[in-house]
């Protein structure tokens, strides 16, 4: 196992970026930024032989700052949405921005996708790590974060987060990447299978209401595989709310999803010890050159983020994303690849 890092330019207030990859004994690499904690490259065995690699990105560093989606980014304090862009904690109400129509979405204007972030490689990984100050994008306490990228021999990359505040606060990270299992094109062939028989109701605005639905009659049954692309535009009031899926669905065990590439034979499997996976099908996802200049656009990948469940301060009964001054915060989540 190698771990080694290269330039990789500088942002447009001259931070210099630098790129860190690690290498299995088989080929299989993963390339993570240090800009927002950001895999950039994923390159997996496939049927041929060869490696694909599975996630969407960029070349530059400006692109990456220029672009929205959140590309493989790292996502803080809080990933998802809060509705009304504030929360109350201890008696007091802590107003957010309001970066996603009237609410908050993925830590706000400045979230932790666009900081620099520490590096320290390690066997066969690289921790990534930030303080985030008392009062950063309206949240309380100075939050410490570490996120840490392994690569496997299997191969799997496992991402683990640690975090810890000197007061109560939100927390609720995430990573963003998009996957395509071909390495580009339509990810609407991918068959998907989800290990949930619920998923949060979103309202007109893709916030959960507090609503479990069952999934079973309706586009959302992915309890057994089958191509994302198969329901994706029926006629569901769900479906429309959200350009395609873009819902919480609710796990019951640590196994959370299971995505399969045709065209390539990669199958990559999801397992968190978080309650919840958001299925988010690229809707928004605007055409543009990625990597190599290839385009990209709407439907093109799948993100799968484990979570903790959107918009839960606002929800009667969602885990709770509170995190209690001086506790610690541990959660790991694991995508296992394989060659069928």
């Amino acid at each position: 196992m190698a771990v080694s890092s290269y330039p990789f330019g500088r942002t447009a207030a001259g931070e210099a970026v630098t790129a860190w990859r690690i290498t299995n004994a088989a080929g299989a690499s993963l390339t993570v930024l240090d800009y927002g904690a950001t895999v950039q490259a994923l390159a997996v065995p496939d049927r041929t032989g060869g490696f694909t690699d599975v996630a969407l990105g960029y070349d530059t560093v400006a692109e990456y700052e220029a672009g929205d989606g959140y590309l493989g980014a790292t996502i803080g304090r809080v990933g998802n949405r809060i509705g009304g862009a504030r929360f109350s904690l201890g008696g007091v109400t802590y107003e957010l921005a309001k970066n996603n129509g009237a609410n908050h979405l993925h830590g706000g204007v400045r979230g932790f996708d666009k900081y620099i972030w520490r590096a320290e490689p390690a066997e066969n990984a690289v921790r990534f790590s930030r303080v985030s100050p008392d009062g950063e994008e309206g949240y309380p306490g100075a939050l410490s974060v570490t996120v840490t990228f392994a690569l496997t021999d299997e191969p799997a990359l496992v991402i683990a987060y640690d975090a810890v505040s000197d007061r109560d606060t939100l927390v609720n990270l995430t990573n963003h990447t998009y996957f395509n299992l071909h390495g580009g094109g339509s990810a609407l062939g991918h068959e998907l299978q989800v290990f949930s028989g619920r998923f949060c109701e979103n309202d007109g605005g893709c916030l959960p209401t507090g609503r479990l639905l069952d999934v079973a009659g309706t586009p959302f049954d992915f309890r057994a595989p089958k191509p994302i692309g198969r329901d994706i535009g029926a006629d569901c009031e769900q479906l429309r709310r959200g350009g395609g899926y873009d819902h919480n669905f609710v796990l019951a065990g640590t196994e959370a999803a299971v995505l399969y590439g045709p065209d390539t034979g990669v199958e990559m499997t999801v397992r968190t010890d978080l309650p919840g996976v958001q299925v988010y099908t690229a809707n928004g996802l605007s055409a543009r050159p990625g990597k190599g200049g290839a385009v990209m656009g709407p439907r093109d990948a799948v993100c799968l983020e484990t979570q903790l469940w959107p918009n839960a301060m606002s929800c009667w009964g969602f885990p709770s994303p509170v995190l209690r001054a001086g506790q610690a915060l541990h959660s790991e989540t694991a995508y296992r690849f394989a060659v069928r």
